[in-house]
């Protein structure tokens, strides 16, 4: 295997999961303010599912982001 490709590869797939779960929560969020679903002083439950298609592999990630 070679690590520099492969650390380049999943530190390029990590950025984009980051910046589309960024701004799919920003967005939830706002048109949930918006709306009054949310006040902006909650903490928002997130969970995140990774799942590996081969060799098969799933975990899951849970936390919370606080508005205020």
């Amino acid at each position: 295997m070679n690590e520099d490709k492969f650390n380049l590869e999943m530190r390029s797939f990590l950025k984009r999961v980051g910046i589309t779960s960024q701004r799919e929560i920003e967005k939830v969020v706002r048109d949930a303010l918006d709306s009054g679903a949310l006040q902006g002083n909650e903490q928002i439950a997130v969970k995140v599912t990774l799942e590996i298609m081969a060799p098969e592999s799933s975990k899951t990630i849970e936390g919370t982001i606080s508005l205020e």
